[in-house]
């Protein structure tokens, strides 16, 4: 979906694929059947922007295969699809039944993560609509906070400074602007906004900026006006953003409350869980450590790292954070100018809800995913910004 901002610019907003587990180009090309296309069809558009994610395997069946690059690129088209934006930070297995601390190897440090990486930006320069000249790859913050000592943070800079001369050569070679933002996530090395300036400007190549996701913004209690401003300032830019909501509880002290959070603690992704104190930010690394015994703090509202639909707020006790949502998309596209013109809804715990919230089949999926793009668009146009064709 493509909007025009009040400066002229056109604000490019889709949806993340890493919600339909694919590690193959095959696995891929039926995603794009089997869901994003249901998907745009159901919005009633000609045109539907997905934020493509690409498994190890994949990655390198297009890179190696000129005529399998041909082969996607057809299919986008013919199902109404484009791609400007890739999701980089899962490796492989995304789909997993346990997927936990996996999802954060290799990390910044190891060879595989470069050579992924790039793997994903060439790919991209050759997916890009003929009219769309700059895409943008999302990718882990360095890496998981343990096991990352002085010499592997080294390592990290420079594959990112290698990553950042290949994106510049790709640019030479087909015209296609290529950048990659880090991450922050709960947890890593990169945790907040206010992480990610030292090492991006270390890095020191405007090809590598930072990638804001709302909800872990929010999960570490972050403030979108500070930390927009705090990057602003330090010229840090905001490659993309991810439109997303975090599991808020007003009242974790209450017994009703736990309850109502221990249905969200289930085994396949890490849900980071946080509290913020008079004596700083309080965390543990997954909701079920914070539900037992006094391992968080209870006082203060908790947050968790669980993407939940940006239409539908869990049922009460809980919440979500789409205010905090609401409150960083105008500091990213409500004011002069655009601090990014990538947007991408990434609600990848479909399947890890409550089972009474989960949908039952694709229909309800397509359903699902098409009302949280409904409602990106009227946060859109509610600033300013003109839906185009």
């Amino acid at each position: 979906m493509r909007f025009r901002h009040p400066d002229g610019s056109t604000v490019h907003l889709a949806y993340c694929t890493n919600v339909h587990p694919a590690e193959t180009l095959d696995g891929v090309l039926a995603q794009l059947r089997d869901h994003c296309e249901p998907v745009r069809r159901r919005l009633g558009r000609d045109r539907l922007g997905i934020g493509l994610w690409l498994a190890k395997d994949a990655a390198h069946a297009l890179v190696t295969d000129p005529s399998a690059l041909r082969r996607l690129r057809t299919e986008l088209d013919r199902r109404g699809l484009e791609v400007v934006t890739l999701n980089g930070f899962p490796y492989e297995g995304f789909g997993a039944e346990e997927v936990k601390y996996r999802v954060y190897k290799p990390d910044w440090a190891d060879p595989e993560r470069l050579d992924h990486t790039t793997a994903l930006a060439r790919v991209l320069a050759g997916l890009l609509p003929d009219d769309v000249t700059d895409g943008t790859i999302s990718t882990l913050p360095l890496a998981w906070r343990t096991a990352y000592d002085d010499e592997r943070a080294n390592t990290a800079r420079t594959a990112l400074r290698t990553l950042a001369e290949r994106l510049d050569a790709i640019e030479e070679l087909t015209g296609r602007s290529i950048r990659v933002g880090l991450e922050p996530e709960p947890g890593c090395v990169v945790e907040t906004t206010r992480d990610a300036i030292a090492p991006i400007i270390a890095i020191g190549h405007d090809r590598i900026g930072i990638c804001v996701d709302t909800c872990h913004l929010a999960t570490s209690f972050e403030d979108p006006h500070a930390a927009f401003d705090a990057l602003t300032e330090a010229r840090v830019p905001v490659v993309k953003s991810q439109l997303s909501a975090a599991l808020h509880a007003e009242h974790p002290h209450l017994p009703e409350v736990r309850e109502a959070l221990a249905a969200f603690a289930e085994p396949r992704f890490l849900h980071q869980t946080r509290t913020a104190t008079a004596a700083g930010l309080r965390a543990t690394d997954d909701l079920d450590e914070a539900l037992t015994g006094h391992a968080l703090p209870d006082a203060s509202p908790w947050r968790a790292h669980f993407h939940v639909p940006l239409h539908a707020a869990p049922a009460a006790p809980l919440t979500s954070t789409l205010p905090v949502l609401r409150s960083a998309l105008t500091w990213l596209v409500g004011g002069p100018a655009p601090l990014t013109r990538h947007l991408e809804v990434e609600t990848y715990t479909w399947q890890a809800l409550p089972p009474e919230s989960r949908p039952k089949n694709r229909t309800q999926l397509a359903e699902g995913i098409a009302a949280e793009l409904t409602l990106a668009r009227d946060l859109l146009t509610d600033l300013g910004l003109k839906e185009l064709p």
